[in-house]
């Protein structure tokens, strides 16, 4: 049996006991950790394509160990412009062994139970007096909002936050330099694993450090830093 899923924003054809390398992941070494988002699944001579996931597939993985790709360097230059840069970089890999493909689940059923009240609701028209009571509480909300985005410092300062990071981060409520700060690495790499698939590999190790020097306006030494850090990372 094999399988077809995506993992930290790369699709990848895995199979029981297959090792992988992948973008880095959140999860801790020697940890179990499940994906659902399974595209394909081929058991034989018969296979099961998802529209896009298949309905209750997972495959599950443990996480060997956290390491770094090979180097590879970046060269842009500009014709008669004397415009020479040359960087370095490394891509933060995880390694994890594949431990079993499961073809169905039980998601289909919780999907079921959270269908069921929204048509129930519906369906009570007679309570007018209660449709005018959240009219009125709607407005109170909207201020709040207002004000807290009106606070809200530029994120994508920090080197390794790029425009989608920064939105997960506000919307989670990480929204200034000072928040940022307190937050450990491990939460904030959460929050953007929850946000997004796409988010799950990036590492943020120092960004607090970075938000912290951002929250006190040391911009010198927070340039110092930037230019030892490999995209945000030690």
């Amino acid at each position: 049996m094999y399988a077809i899923v995506e993992i930290a924003g790369q699709q990848f054809k895995v199979a029981k006991d297959q090792k992988v390398f992948v973008n880095r992941l959140s999860t801790e070494e020697g940890k179990k950790v499940s994906f659902d988002n399974v595209l394909l699944i081929g058991d034989g001579d018969k296979t099961t394509l998802g529209a896009p996931a298949i309905d209750g597939a997972q495959v599950s993985a443990k996480v060997l160990k956290h390491l770094k790709g090979d180097k590879v360097i970046v060269f842009k230059k500009k014709r008669r412009k004397g415009y020479r840069v040359k960087n370095g970089h490394r891509q933060a890999l995880t390694e994890i062994v594949i431990e079993g493909i499961t073809a169905s689940g039980a998601k289909p059923a919780k999907k079921a139970e959270k269908a069921a009240p929204k048509k129930e609701t519906k369906k009570a028209e007679p309570k007018a007096a209660a449709k005018t009571e959240v009219k009125k509480a709607a407005p109170k909300a909207k201020p709040a909002a207002k004000k807290a985005t009106g606070k809200a410092d530029d994120l994508k300062k920090i080197e390794g936050v790029g425009p989608k990071a920064a939105e997960a981060m506000v919307n989670a409520g990480l929204d200034t330099f000072a928040k940022v700060a307190k937050a450990k690495p491990e939460d904030i790499e959460a929050i953007l694993a929850e946000a997004s698939s796409r988010l799950a590999h990036l590492v943020a190790n120092t960004w607090p450090q970075q938000a912290k020097l951002a929250a006190d306006g040391k911009w010198d030494e927070l340039k110092e830093l930037q230019d030892n850090l490999d995209g945000g990372r030690k």
